[in-house]
């Protein structure tokens, strides 16, 4: 995607001084000998937006939280035509059959790509501690980086185990002495600065501009958080925060699932909406490639030139419940080709029919929601075994709730299961399902069980031999590779 190319551009202007090898070759690049200089508002500004972009790296399409998210869960499988590149089409696949190697170029990517990312909100936190500027606005600044950071190293640890913590740019050539740190203080970091930024960020529909985080945002992905960690306890409580100062006033489910989906503003930012990337339709903007890229390969009745990525299993669509209003809504079952139906079943949620081309793909007009209300419902039963708030879930997509007669207790005999199910039915494609599982301790189970040639340890993903290889300070390599 271009918009990376432009985020690297982005990261050579600031960094004005260099050891012998770019930084940018190596790893992380968060260390790197940065001497660039922020002076006025209208800098700070800039250096805001340009983190907030990292966003379009990390959620991309095609980027590490869908490779994991789905392709290594049971939801989606990818085409054998998808596009290679960089990432090659084998290394791709080995996402979905668990043989990732150290080598693989999608890991090392993924790796790379968030620690440009934190480089970008580091050296702003780093930078404004000694501007001359408004200290409510240094606060509020300080407060919406240390979500993004808090939300990059959680999608870190839980992708790599142990990895280096970064706080601040590092001089010449510290940064090559870097070493892994243990998960217990990556996750001190990150609830620490949710903690910090829950205190310090707007209320919800108060925060500076659409898109920017806000309290609401900070304390959902706490508890999420705590909940990764096994603090059910803590988890209820920033939960139970959310839904009682915020839920049917500032955030509700929308009435019908369908209407979270779409290419126009009513379909962005909604009540539902908790943190959500966004982009704008046309060419020259930031634009979203997930309907494309979730299409099949070869479907130019449909789409121009699909990616082929997160093709739906029959698993998945077989889940479903009968009267389930959100199947519908989140797939097709296939396509027509010069007058044959194919049948396959893909993405429906970001369709943008209407888009305009740029080059061989739609440029659409959709957001992605990385936290909505659902979410805080859903994690809420999870924390405190309570199906009230699950219930919610259910009866917005039709459904008998459960502990009701109609209710499939045969196959979600637990709210435990049961929110194991709502879960997969509520976030098709929005890069959950393989996290959830994992968080549960249920993904070897659930996943070896349909096939997945998956182990405790391939849990995980391997340590980028490309950087214990410029760094071997980040030995030990992850078990299982």
């Amino acid at each position: 995607m271009k918009i990376k190319y432009i985020l690297l551009s982005l990261v050579t202007v600031f960094i004005l001084g260099s050891c012998k090898k770019s930084f940018l070759d190596l790893a992380p690049v968060s260390n790197a000998n940065v001497n660039a200089v922020f002076k006025t508002k209208s800098d700070f500004d800039l250096a805001l937006n340009a983190a907030y972009s990292t966003l379009y790296i990390i959620y991309a399409p095609k980027g590490s939280m869908s490779f994991t998210g789905e392709l290594m869960s049971d939801n989606t499988t990818v085409s054998t035509l998808a596009i290679s590149g960089a990432f090659t089409i084998v290394d791709q696949q080995a996402f979905r059959d668990y043989s990732i190697a150290p080598t693989n170029s999608g890991v090392y990517i993924f790796w790379v790509d968030h620690y440009t990312s934190l480089y970008q909100v580091n050296i702003v936190i780093d930078k404004i501690a000694g501007a001359t500027l408004e200290d409510a606005y240094k606060k509020q600044v300080v407060a919406e980086m240390k979500f993004l950071r808090a939300l990059y190293y959680f999608n870190l640890v839980q992708l790599f185990g142990d990895v280096p913590l970064v706080t601040a740019p590092i001089v010449g050539e510290e940064a090559y002495n870097m070493k892994r740190s243990p998960k217990a203080d990556i996750y001190k970091l990150i609830t620490d600065d949710l903690k910090s930024a829950a205190a310090d960020l707007t209320e919800p529909g108060s925060e500076p501009a659409k898109g920017r985080a806000n309290k609401g945002a900070a304390k959902t992905l706490l508890g999420k958080v705590y909940l990764t960690m096994g603090d059910k306890t803590s988890a209820t409580t920033v939960l139970k925060e959310v839904y009682d100062n915020y839920g049917g006033n500032k955030y509700d489910l929308l009435p019908s699932f369908s209407s979270l989906w779409g290419n126009t503003t009513a379909h962005k930012n909604t009540r539902e909406s908790i943190f959500e990337v966004q982009y704008l339709g046309g060419a020259a903007n930031p634009y979203s490639s997930f309907w494309p890229a979730f299409a099949p390969f070869e479907n130019f009745s449909i789409t121009k030139y699909g990616g082929g990525m997160n093709m739906v299993t029959n698993d998945l669509y077989n889940e479903y419940e009968p009267g389930d209003t959100r199947r519908d809504a989140s797939f097709y079952l296939g396509y027509d080709k010069a007058g044959t139906f194919v049948p396959i079943k893909f993405n429906k949620k970001w369709v943008d029919l209407t888009a305009p081309l740029d080059g061989g793909q739609e440029a659409c007009n959709n957001n992605f929601m990385v936290l909505r209300y659902a979410d805080v419902l859903l994690l809420l039963s999870e924390a405190t075994g309570d199906p009230l708030y699950l219930n919610k879930v259910r009866a917005r997509a039709g459904l008998p709730l459960f502990g009701t007669a109609g209710y499939p207790s045969a196959q979600y005999p637990t709210v435990a299961l049961a929110v194991e199910h709502e879960r997969r039915m509520e976030f098709a494609l929005e890069y959950q399902r393989w996290f959830d599982l994992k968080r549960t301790g249920r993904a070897v189970a659930v996943l070896t069980a349909k096939g997945k040639a998956v182990t405790a340890d391939k849990l995980l993903l391997p340590i980028p031999q490309y950087a214990l290889g410029q760094n071997p300070n980040l030995a030990p390599q992850n078990p299982g590779y």
